[in-house]
């Protein structure tokens, strides 16, 4: 079984570098281009299914992506990107609280300002891989889906750092991920 993992395509948030969180942002220009661009790629892969975030960056991402393929698009709440509370809007690189915090520590599982801990995304999305690796051993398949689950649906497969960290998997917007289950 081979899973693929991709990231939605660019949004006006993306490019402020604001955390969107379970924010429902639109892609942006550039984001449909990518989206069309990767629809190019994975018309050469074999897919069997497509699971989808139901946010409205994904979804768009998914429907220019299965043009050609014309796959039933399963929308999974479990692939919503993490929830970031208070936070959402906020940039990262400027904002005193993800100064202070490692967000992605899962020993420390920080829990402020309504932020999803490490540890419920993890359960969250390891409990989707679980699942789909139990019912669709036989299938291909792609999840389109957030940088922040991304970087929990490569911790399943790497692992966690000595350290705590969810190790950085960098998925830049439209790329696209391979693993075997």
């Amino acid at each position: 079984m081979k899973l693929y993992v991709m990231r939605h395509g660019q949004t006006d948030w993306n490019v402020l570098g604001k955390i969107q969180g379970a924010t429902d942002i639109e892609l942006n220009e550039i984001g449909l281009e990518q989206a069309q661009n990767a629809k190019q790629e994975l018309n050469q892969y074999d897919i069997d299914m497509i699971f989808c975030s139901p946010l409205k960056r994904t979804r768009k991402t998914a429907e220019i992506i299965n043009e050609d393929k014309k796959i039933q698009i399963i929308y999974e709440d479990r692939l919503i990107e993490r929830y970031f509370g208070e936070l959402e809007g906020s940039k990262p690189i400027e904002d005193e609280i993800f100064q202070r915090y490692n967000f992605w520590d899962y020993e420390a599982d920080i829990k402020i300002c309504q932020v999803e801990s490490t540890k419920e995304i993890c359960q969250r999305v390891w409990g989707f891989l679980d699942e789909i690796e139990e019912k669709y051993a036989d299938k291909n398949i792609l999840l389109v889906t957030h940088g922040g689950t991304a970087k929990t649906i490569n911790s399943y497969f790497e692992g966690i750092g000595e350290d705590g960290i969810l190790p950085s998997l960098g998925l830049k917007n439209c790329e696209i991920k391979e693993y075997e289950l």
